[in-house]
């Protein structure tokens, strides 16, 4: 192989008929070495020092060089930290635009760029070499790939590409969802292979998803002191490759494996959106090890301490953050996405501590940089766009801050139901704020209610089942004394701490379990359901389950599936939620004098009117909503449900609202489980003006307008 000057455009390797040519940013560099090993990655067989530079990107072309070769990075420069340079000619580098790593990262002092004894041990410098514990880059060759087909819906693609108010997200770990299904080939369990298998999809068709978020993909590394306990980064949020597939994930060694994942997900009509994190990497805080971006170019890649670069600023809490405020920082992330998007298919991100991304000298700014790029690249402001509006640096809380054409997670949502169900006094005025999509955070920079992703549990925190079963965590096989997780979930155990044989606790945990999700499938906004909340996954109180690689946190699917009464339930829910558009409106409702406008109005139990005095009775726990709308594929036809919703710890009579042009109400669904219940649909329902609903219940009616009404 011979070595020439090459071009410094595209940046990674990049594979034509005669070569490869390698492209490698680093502004403060001396050096820059391409380091090529054999098939295995185990010998390092030759070196190339690239020969040129231009605008600060290190370029070489390898005559002979072809895809499958595996390849590393060894940068010069000056080890300063007390300048904010970390460079250190001895550690095998990873390309940041390397599409594929071949081999394990196992923790080793080589990786560290100092000598670790010491209280300034970081000042030091260490000479060991750590080629042989890091990860080798493969080049891969994407000239041919066929583009990914996009997914097929039943709706209007102008729904398609502008709103996500139609979508069902379900969010998943690739590994946990499969790795326990018995029907699914072991040697697929756990990888993309395994989560695209027919199994997988027709489970998550039937349930009735329509976009699954994936929890971080790109390729990650434990961090070391989880190693030292003999943990994992089960969930990933330690990015170290952002164009790289998370190759545990592979049930092969080929990243079309992630391809055809997508296309089985698409050719079934759900979207895949990816969990990402942009905000910082596995190379942790001074004292972390040097893998990549530290040995590249420390001060352009990271936020370091204006008075103190030898310090990094720490917004993410994971030790360092990405400098998303240098050009070629921000143009890496932005090839990045593009990447995910054009050559990997995918629909949309959600990106981890969104609020790190916007920040600029500062502060958080919606108009920074990240943002405007997004919102001008043709590519990527087509796509979902989902932001985690927080981050643990200064100002860090923005929900309901992001860019017009974002969605966000709520989490005022999330602590609001809990709270109400849970039977929190004064929470009335805050359920209808949430239960109406969150206008009061959204709609003032002209966002719909699809921008706030409602939801009540996610990956992090308790598990819906854990939500009604326990006051506190129960995080000790973490390692961490339990003394991490949140402190305060707005959870309730009804009298028994954890797992009981007591028949009327149970019934009380399932029933609010059914009421808490009805409630997020019928709120305005979109919903968001973990995976395993649908069968009662529980986790036995851990609330921060980041470690746990195991059965915890795993899907169970030894019981039967079919027959688990909350499943059932929940299939229900999302049913009715495609059934009527209503649930899920363009636009906020609000009072219109219009009689063909849709509609949302509450009432107190007794069938009237919510009045200022009445949203201000901190002891009531029950309330009634109306919601109607014109059916979009039949114009003048409109359509109403009532949602009947008691809190209280005691039964409660509950009056129907009186409205005019209504036909009789038809009881669609009910959360109770006493015998004197009424049952769904009956014709008994239909007649009746009043109901008595059980302590934490809830039901549900619908009515047609008995005539169209029209606007002159």
């Amino acid at each position: 192989m011979k070595l020439t000057n090459g071009k410094p455009y595209p940046l990674g390797a990049s594979v034509d008929a005669d070569g490869v040519n390698f492209a490698l940013f680093s502004a403060h560099a001396t050096q820059v070495i391409l380091c090529i090993f054999d098939e295995k990655g185990g010998d390092e067989v030759a070196r190339f020092i690239l020969p040129r530079k231009s605008q600060n990107i290190w370029h070489g072309y390898l005559e002979g060089a072809s895809e499958g070769l595996l390849y590393g990075y060894r940068v010069d420069g000056p080890y300063q930290p007390l300048s904010g340079h970390r460079f250190n000619v001895n550690k095998l580098l990873l390309d940041p635009y390397a599409k594929q790593l071949v081999g394990q990262c196992h923790d080793d002092p080589a990786h560290y760029g100092y000598q670790l004894d010491g209280a300034l041990a970081d000042l030091s410098f260490d000479s060991r070499d750590n080629a042989t514990s890091m990860p080798k880059c493969r080049v891969v060759d994407i000239r041919h790939l066929e583009a990914v087909l996009p997914v097929q819906k039943s709706y209007s693609q102008e729904e398609v590409s502008l709103s996500l108010r139609r979508s069902v997200i379900y969010e998943l770990h690739v590994k946990g969802f499969t790795q326990l299904h018995p029907d699914i080939a072991k040697h697929k369990r756990g990888t993309f292979a395994g989560l695209s298998s027919p199994e997988s999809i027709a489970y998550l068709k039937n349930l009735g998803i329509t976009c699954v978020e994936l929890m971080p993909v790109q390729q990650f590394f434990d961090e070391p002191f989880l190693q030292d306990k003999q943990l994992t980064n089960y969930w990933g949020y330690n990015s170290i490759g952002f164009f790289a597939p998370h190759q545990a994930y592979l049930s092969g060694d080929q990243i079309s494996e992630f391809r055809q994942m997508v296309t089985q997900f698409h050719q079934a009509g759900i979207e895949v959106i990816l969990d990402v994190v942009y905000n910082h990497t596995a190379e942790g805080n001074r004292l972390g090890p040097t893998y990549c971006f530290r040995g590249i170019d420390n001060a352009s890649y990271y936020r370091l301490s204006p008075s103190e670069p030898r310090y990094y600023i720490n917004d993410t809490g994971c030790g360092n953050t990405l400098n998303l405020a240098h050009p070629y920082v921000l143009q890496l992330v932005m090839d990045s996405l593009r990447y995910w998007v054009e050559v990997m298919g995918v629909d949309g991100f959600r990106f981890d501590l969104a609020t790190c991304l916007g920040r600029e000298a500062h502060g958080f700014d919606a108009g920074s940089g990240f943002f405007d790029v997004l919102t001008q690249d043709p590519v990527l402001s087509q796509v979902r766009l989902i932001a985690e509006p927080w981050d643990i640096g200064p100002g860090g809380y923005q929900l309901g801050q992001f860019p017009v054409g974002w969605s966000e997670w709520n989490d005022r949502y999330r602590d609001t139901i809990r709270r109400f169900w849970r039977g929190d006094s004064g929470m009335l005025p805050e359920f209808a704020r949430r239960f109406h999509g969150s206008s009061d955070l959204f709609e003032h920079s002209g966002r719909p209610p699809a921008a706030s992703v409602n939801f009540v549990t996610s990956h992090d925190g308790f598990s819906l089942m854990d939500l009604v079963s326990y006051n506190q965590r129960h995080n000790e096989a973490n390692g961490e004394d339990n003394r991490d997780g949140h402190q305060e979930n707005f959870s309730h155990n009804y009298g028994v701490e954890g797992v009981t044989d007591n028949p009327e606790i149970n019934a009380l945990r399932a029933r609010q379990c059914r009421n808490i999700l009805t409630t997020l499938f019928l709120s305005q906004g979109v919903p968001m359901l973990l995976a395993g909340d649908e069968v009662g996954h529980s986790q036995m109180g851990n609330n921060n389950a980041y470690c746990q690689d195991s059965p915890l946190s795993w899907q169970q699917w030894q019981q039967d599936v079919s027959s688990n009464a909350l499943l059932q339930f929940t299939r229900q829910l999302i049913h009715l939620r495609k059934r009527f558009p209503l649930l899920c409106h363009r636009h906020y409702i609000h009072e219109n004098a219009n009689l063909n406008a849709p509609g949302l109005d509450w009432f107190c139990r007794q069938g009237l009117v919510m009045t200022k005095a009445l949203w201000s009775e901190t002891q009531t726990r029950s309330l009634s909503v109306v919601i109607s709308g014109e059916l979009e594929a039949q114009k003048g036809c409109r359509q109403a449900l009532l949602l009947m919703l008691n809190a209280d710890e005691q039964p409660l009579n509950f009056c129907l609202p009186s409205l005019e042009s209504l036909s009789p109400w038809q009881c669609l669904l009910h959360t109770q489980d006493t015998e004197t219940a009424v049952e769904a649909g009956s014709v008994s329902a239909q007649c009746r003006t009043s109901y008595r609903l059980q302590d934490r219940s809830l039901m549900l009616f619908y009515a047609e307008f008995k005539e169209a009404v029209h606007e002159y």
